[in-house]
């Protein structure tokens, strides 16, 4: 925090004066009288780079973040892209080349997007941190003008488009969060003294907690533990009073620690979490509609009808199995 500090210090006015210290102390061609008049040196902006560096807790993470940010951001140097990055009006007749260009031979790869004169540059920085570079070669790109008094609004320009091309590339970003959020909730968790198994995916159980969840989020007030073990019960083919209350107690406090529910003040109900809604579509969609069928199509002593999928893992089978002929590797 520190350090950032002192660089959001820089300022135009610094620059300046660690110029004046020098040239009264080296040799320039303004006499005395020169200076008197008013000649002096100015400073213009040849170049101005404006870098964003997000050090990572987890490279591994950061890692496959990049790479899928090159793989789902290939578009970026479409002029649509171009123009919500920069915040600039973009016609037929705007000069330059719009591109995005990823280099990866020999170097460490980056990801290259261009504006007139203007790139950003963003990499994975000895694979610890996040680098976002824009730099600015022309500030006559964005209508201002060269002089170091410009320098302010340049920084301006800089850095809000390192922010709004993470913007533009939240969408990888958050396929990395869900990642995580999907081994969260298969996982145990814990919150003070209170533990709780984790919501392992395809379990039965499980699968019969969503459902609950997806039909107790119709309530406007709530649910309660009764409910629960109705449905649950219905769903098992058992009998309610079978189902002890330790056990749906438990089951309770495991939705609850895992923010899939919440209980309602001063009250035994219990409310579905906008959290916890999407979760539950997502698992028993996923599970009702990918998993099963796809498994009949890909297992081939199931006899699946013939299907897209089926004759795709056919021809796998049958290419790995040639490729293993080929090496001798059959008993």
């Amino acid at each position: 925090m520190r350090l950032q500090r002192i660089c959001d210090g820089l300022s135009a006015e610094k620059i300046d004066g660690f110029l004046r210290k020098w040239l009264r102390l080296l040799p320039h061609p303004f006499t005395g009288a020169d200076r008197k008049a008013g000649y002096r040196y100015d400073i213009s902006i040849l170049q101005a780079e404006f870098s964003l560096t997000q050090v990572l807790d987890r490279p591994v993470h950061g890692r496959l973040f990049f790479e899928q940010v090159i793989r789902e951001n290939l578009d970026l140097g479409r002029p649509q892209e171009v123009r919500l990055i920069f915040n600039r009006t973009i016609t037929r007749r705007t000069p330059g080349q719009f591109r995005t260009r990823i280099v990866t031979q020999d170097v460490t790869p980056s990801l290259n997007v261009y504006y007139k004169n203007t790139r950003i540059k963003q990499y994975h920085k000895e694979d610890r941190a996040l680098r976002t570079e824009t730099t600015i070669n022309n500030s006559y790109d964005f209508g201002i003008g060269k002089r170091l008094h410009n320098l302010p609004k340049l920084r301006e320009i800089g850095f809000a488009a390192n922010r709004r091309l993470l913007e533009v590339e939240r969408l990888s970003h958050d396929c990395i969060l869900a990642e995580d959020t999907f081994q969260a909730i298969n996982s145990p968790v814990a919150a003070g003294r209170q533990r709780a198994s984790g919501l392992r995916f395809a379990d039965p159980r499980v699968h019969a907690l969503w459902h609950a969840i997806i039909l107790f989020r119709q309530l406007a007030e709530g649910f309660r533990a009764a409910d629960l073990r109705h449905h649950l019960a219905a769903l098992s083919g058992r009998d309610p009073d079978a189902i002890s209350q330790g056990a749906i107690t438990y089951q309770l406090r495991r939705l609850r620690l895992h923010g899939l529910i919440e209980r309602l003040p001063n009250s035994f109900r219990y409310r579905v979490t906008e959290f916890g809604f999407r979760a539950a579509l997502f698992f028993t969609r996923l599970y009702n509609r990918l998993l099963r069928p796809g498994l009949a199509a890909a297992l081939p002593h199931l006899r699946a009808v013939d299907a897209p999928l089926k004759r795709a893992f056919d021809k796998i089978n049958t290419q790995v199995q040639a490729w293993i002929d080929q090496a001798q590797f059959a008993a």
